[in-house]
């Protein structure tokens, strides 16, 4: 019998993938930013009608709008002047701003403050030091975004778009039903607690974040019809007490901080809780080996880049910090793509 040998294929392909990635990101981002999907959720137009409503040049017009094609964010009939463009269903669904499933928040800070800071990636891992605002300002990056209102609403809706998915799932997902109270730590726009609250109506769920957070949670609130049901509490975790609750959560919380602190609010978490109340951490959770979740890691290194000591975890890590300070049973929950819940029981 002929014996064959099987070789592994070699080719430089995913290197360049990877390598150029930024090629295809910077296209998406740029749409985004323009509002292109959002034109196009109301119906298809030609390329000289996009190029007049977006104030493009002609040059390198279809360029764009058929890399958006080929990258399969939009759809095409015809080609070059006789093309009509609209959404792909994913585009449509989180890209179209005026649907409560626009995810696009996070891509529009992606593209206004993340992208060029990412380019000083070698010094931050050379320093250690963020690579963002403080660079000339000085301050501390939540100081920074929450001292500018613009900044503020901006970073609200990102870790809304970044996170909705995920708060969706854990709402459905996780057993409520021996509960009646949740506290989301940070929780910003107050998404995850109405989501909550829509998916478990028996629960009485509060936001608690800073004072400049308030009025835009509030807001979210009242286009959720949710007003009179999800309370808006403001505070500093760092410096009160949390609010007392069955179920406290944090939703990409953690890995804005040193293990020092991730200690500290796991500990504060601690005490708000009852006996057999659950703290619920939802991150882009490492996987223990270190090597399949990539975007986990990268985010890790946006921490980097963002904070001065935060960064990502596994779940042996969450774990060991939660037993250290009281915790019991530990487990997490697959939420969307890289992301889990890390669930602490009292």
């Amino acid at each position: 019998m002929e014996t064959k040998t099987l070789q592994t294929q070699v080719d430089p392909s995913k290197i360049m993938q990877v390598g150029t990635g930024f090629f295809a990101a910077k296209t998406l981002l740029t749409a985004v930013n323009m509002e292109l999907f959002t034109i196009l959720a109301k119906r298809e137009l030609s390329g000289k009608e996009i190029q007049s409503r977006l104030g493009l040049h002609s040059r390198s017009l279809y360029d764009f709008l058929d890399a958006l094609v080929a990258l399969g964010f939009l759809k095409r009939t015809g080609i070059k002047e006789t093309a009509l463009y609209s959404n792909d269903e994913d585009s449509d669904l989180f890209l179209d701003k005026n649907k409560p499933t626009y995810v696009g928040g996070i891509l529009e800070m992606a593209n206004n403050r993340l992208y060029p800071f990412w380019n000083d990636l070698e010094e931050g891992l050379k320093t250690g030091e963020p690579q963002n605002e403080t660079k000339s300002a000085g301050k501390p990056i939540f100081e920074e975004v929450y001292a500018d209102p613009k900044k503020l609403r901006e970073f609200v809706w990102a870790m809304a778009g970044v996170q909705m998915g995920n708060f969706i799932a854990f709402a459905k997902q996780f057993d409520f039903s021996d509960y009646k109270t949740l506290c989301d730590i940070g929780g910003a726009g107050g998404f995850l607690a109405a989501q909550v609250t829509l998916n478990n109506p028996h629960m009485q769920c509060t936001s608690f974040d800073l004072p400049p957070v308030e009025p835009i949670a509030k807001e979210n609130l009242r286009n959720m019809n949710l007003a009179e049901k999800v309370t808006v509490k403001s505070g500093d975790f760092f410096t009160d007490d949390f609010p007392k609750a069955d179920v406290i959560t944090m939703g990409n919380i953690l890995h804005d901080w040193g293990k020092k602190d991730k200690k500290m609010l796991i500990k504060k978490a601690y005490d708000a809780l009852p006996k057999g109340g659950s703290l619920v951490i939802i991150e882009n959770i490492i996987d223990d080996n270190r090597s399949e979740n990539a975007f986990g890691l990268l985010m890790s290194l946006n921490m980097l880049i963002e904070t001065s000591e935060g960064y990502d975890f596994t779940a042996a890590d969450f774990s060991e910090l939660a037993k250290e300070v009281g915790f019991g049973q530990i487990s997490t929950l697959p939420l969307t793509g890289p992301s889990s819940a890390a669930i602490a029981i009292k």
